[in-house]
């Protein structure tokens, strides 16, 4: 009869061990926590800024430069106009007894509030 190998107990311990696996939601949630947290812009800077810039050459000729403190203030301004709109949207999808955000909330939520009309 041969004899069988025997391997060190922390060996098999390590062995059996799954990866530990979060519930669904849960690392949603830690991430709404973490950047509720941060005051930090969400929208990349660059891209904001040749959008401004696009806009800015279809509506005026006069206006070709921005300072950069002009800017990041418009950008904190559309990020909170953005973050409004989401909240509202969100308690649209909670009326009609859903969790889930879609676009006719967001449509309904513009609507209400007047986001986005031609004045």
């Amino acid at each position: 009869m041969a004899r069988v190998k025997q391997t060190p107990r922390h060996a098999r311990e390590t062995q059996e061990k799954k990866k530990r696996r979060n519930k669904p939601g849960t690392v949603a949630l830690r991430e709404i926590r973490k950047m509720q947290k941060t005051f930090k812009l969400i929208i990349p800077y660059a891209p904001f800024v040749r959008v401004v810039r696009e806009i800015t050459s279809q509506v005026s000729s006069l206006v070709t430069r921005w300072t950069p403190g002009a800017l990041i203030s418009l950008q904190e301004a559309a990020e909170d106009c953005l973050v409004r709109m989401f909240e509202a949207g969100w308690l649209c999808a909670l009326h009609a007894k859903r969790v889930t955000l879609m676009k006719k909330d967001i449509e309904l939520t513009r609507r209400l509030t007047g986001i986005g009309r031609p004045w």
